[in-house]
């Protein structure tokens, strides 16, 4: 049986590659609102975000350190995490445009590289399932197929044999019915017995 085909939304193919791009803008935006609202040249705020950022980054090299190879996850969060943070501290502090978009077009490129990894994995995953899913679908129904020839050979099987018992059947009443059979005779030709009939016997 065919599957049917699932056609996702052009919205839903396009989010994910553009969701590294629009997650570093709102960041990029939000801390030049926040150095419009009293955080230019701000050395507390600055300082603020360097612990931050410094705290997410010592949490994700933990967690990248961690005991069997660490959580990959966890520490992506966090380095994602103290990126953001810097990012938004420089757009916060710094008075002009250039300092803040170099950071961004930065920020941007190493989450689109990280990104394209997860990406590629993603691409190998699904094509290794539904390939797998390809041959398992092909092996049940060859043995489907081969379950159908065999239920179609028995039962033709079971339709010759009931067409032959019947012929014989009729072979036997019928030859049972003529004029002059002697069972007798046909036994001592060496032919099998056959059943005991009751025939009437001649004055």
């Amino acid at each position: 049986m065919n599957e049917p085909l699932i056609q996702r939304h052009w919205a839903a193919l396009v989010t994910p590659k553009v969701a590294p791009a629009i997650a570093t803008s709102t960041v990029l935006i939000l801390g030049r609102i926040w150095n419009a609202n009293g955080a230019e040249h701000s050395t507390g705020n600055a300082a603020l975000m360097v612990v931050l950022a410094a705290g997410a980054a010592t949490a994700g090299a933990f967690a990248a350190a961690g005991r069997g190879g660490g959580d990959g996850v966890l520490a992506g969060t966090a380095f994602a995490t103290s990126g953001t943070l810097a990012l938004a501290g420089v757009a916060g502090y710094t008075d002009g445009l250039p300092l803040p978009i170099l950071l961004w077009a930065v920020a941007t490129a190493v989450v689109y590289g990280l990104a394209a990894r997860y990406w590629r994995t993603d691409r190998r995953d699904t094509a290794a399932f539904e390939r797998q899913t390809t041959i398992r679908r092909e092996e049940h129904g060859h043995v489907e197929r081969v379950e159908a020839l065999r239920a179609g050979a028995q039962i033709e099987v079971a339709r010759s044999g009931a067409a032959y018992a019947e012929q014989l059947a009729t072979a036997l009443i019928t030859r049972a019915a003529l004029p002059g059979f002697n069972p007798q005779a046909l036994t001592e030709a060496g032919l099998p017995e056959l059943p005991a009939t009751d025939t009437p016997k001649e004055h």
